[in-house]
């Protein structure tokens, strides 16, 4: 197949996918929370949270419209339901209450809700699946790749950013992201009840 094809391969477009993903990912801007849930869970399996948003990544790259088919879901609705786990998250970090009982096992917490939906959420799924029909396959899985790679690495340095910013920094910059990520969180919901309006 032509979109397989390896001359396909273009660094401006890796450059761009890449570049693209991270944003929507936000690894720097999740960083308050993700310290938040490891103090909770006692630690974050980083390469069990790194490999669970890979693959999730993944088999929306491949398969993602035909595997909310056959579960009779459409991609609103799966955003919409990410977008309220994030609702509830932000308001936990603004508020300084607690909504969210994070399972002490770390390994359990590092795939819901930090490799879904923190990382592998809707924003990040539904751009995967849209980037699909501009760039070649190629470029969008070594995006993907280099993605991955950050994502490993921020969380295996949470202890360290931890550190660096000390209990203060995080409160700070915890209510300051919290407020972004609920305006993230209401867009998503926003965006898609327009989209998919609900109704019988």
């Amino acid at each position: 197949m032509k979109e397989w094809d390896i001359h396909h391969i273009m660094l401006r477009e890796i450059i761009t996918v890449t570049f693209a993903l991270f944003a929507v990912i936000d690894m720097l801007g999740s960083i308050p929370i993700l310290i938040s849930l490891k103090n909770k869970m006692g630690g974050i399996s980083a390469m069990r949270a790194t490999l669970v948003s890979g693959a999730l990544i993944l088999g929306f790259f491949f398969a993602g419209e035909m595997f909310l088919h056959i579960l009779g879901l459409d991609i609103p609705s799966f955003a919409i339901a990410g977008s309220i786990v994030l609702f509830i998250l932000a308001l936990e970090m603004i508020l300084g209450l607690e909504f969210f009982k994070a399972d002490t096992n770390a390994k359990a917490g590092s795939i819901v809700p930090i490799a879904f939906p923190i990382i592998a959420g809707s924003g990040t799924l539904t751009t995967i699946m849209s980037i699909k029909s501009v760039y070649h396959s190629y470029n969008i899985l070594i995006g993907i790749a280099i993605n991955l790679v950050i994502i490993y690495l921020i969380l295996k340095s949470l202890n360290y950013l931890e550190r660096l910013l000390g209990p203060s920094g995080i409160l700070v910059i915890r209510k300051f992201f919290g407020v972004i990520l609920l305006a993230i969180a209401v867009k998503i919901l926003k965006n898609n009840l327009i989209v998919s309006p609900i109704g019988i």
